[in-house]
């Protein structure tokens, strides 16, 4: 049997620089921040982190290439971004490497999720 992976998170993909400054109080820069906390999650053993999608080449350049990165904020071409602030598309965020990719209300608030699903699977094939 497999053994679960472990994973860290760095920054939710709903902050940002100003929430991370003015809300939660974290002086750094928000790369800063990330690298941090990518490094720290390495260091402790962990498999990997769940980060936004646009900081997948520092954490890639920071932690080595075996190390997984899920990323949520993910946004179909035709999504709004909702409350995310720090989003890619499908394509987009495999096309920088990402291991996996977390899209949530894109489907599941759509009238025909299935439908929603075979238009991210287009974008995604898209990617190569």
């Amino acid at each position: 049997m497999k053994r679960p992976k472990l994973l860290g998170v760095t920054v939710l993909t709903s902050i940002d620089q100003d929430i991370l400054r003015d809300e939660i109080g974290i002086q750094h820069r928000m790369a800063t921040q990330v690298k941090h906390l990518a490094k720290l999650a390495l260091d402790a053993g962990l498999d990997g982190v769940v980060a936004s999608p646009q900081d997948i080449e520092m954490i890639r350049s920071r932690c080595g290439s075996g190390f997984l990165i899920v990323t949520p904020g993910i946004r179909p071409s035709w999504a709004p971004p909702d409350d995310q602030k720090r989003t890619m598309t499908p394509k987009q965020a495999i096309a920088r490497g990402a291991d996996y990719l977390v899209i949530g209300r894109s489907v599941t608030a759509q009238p025909s999720p299935i439908k929603a699903l075979e238009l991210i699977l287009k974008e995604i094939e898209k990617a190569g």
